[in-house]
């Protein structure tokens, strides 16, 4: 049985508003992680404006391809040079679809809501894609043209849609809303 993927997501506030130091500071460490064998991918979600705390995602293939990574010299001379951009970091590791769901250790939601998390981060990107390149890719044969969507997709959504979908409707995710409140919180985020 192969290894699953594991998740490192960081969360750092930036320290004394120095946000362009930051954000080449965690551009350099991307790239030191992309050197590493196992790597997946990364992302940053960037806080909402009024706060700083910025989400790094990082994915390996293993828990120990993400050991070697951060046992790494270079990662602690990255993180040396980046220690005077940053206060109060915390760290939380998962693995497998329940990365993005935890809310806390150990503490995932339904997998039902899961799914419902998921579908409304993959059908408007989907549905964008489809209007977008659909006409290019009605001709192609069924794979090539499966092939070339999940390819695109794919990292879009395990980047950037799916961890934006789960950040906004944590609160439901977590069962503090119900329903009804989180149709009112959608229509305040349409209105701002």
């Amino acid at each position: 049985m192969s290894a699953s993927p594991v998740t490192l997501m960081v969360a750092r506030r930036v320290a004394n508003g120095r946000y362009q130091d930051f954000n080449r500071w965690l551009n350099e460490g991307r790239e030191l992680a992309a050197d590493f064998p196992g790597y997946l991918g990364s992302g940053v979600l960037a806080p909402p404006k009024d706060d700083d705390e910025y989400q790094i995602i990082f994915r390996f293939e293993s828990q120990a391809s993400l050991a070697a990574w951060e046992h790494s010299a270079s990662r602690h001379a990255w993180l040396v040079r980046g220690k005077d951009l940053y206060d109060a970091p915390h760290e939380h590791r998962a693995t497998g679809l329940d990365a993005w769901f935890n809310v806390s250790p150990g503490v995932a939601p339904p997998r039902w809501k899961q799914a419902v998390a998921v579908w409304l981060a993959f059908f408007p990107i989907s549905l964008l894609f489809q209007w977008v390149f659909g006409g290019v890719l009605a001709d192609w044969p069924l794979i090539p043209r499966v092939l070339a969507s999940t390819l695109i997709l794919t990292p879009i959504m395990v980047f950037v849609f799916i961890p934006l979908s789960t950040r906004l409707l944590a609160p439901w995710l977590q069962g503090k809303w119900s329903p009804m409140d989180l149709l009112a919180r959608l229509k305040q985020q349409h209105r701002a």
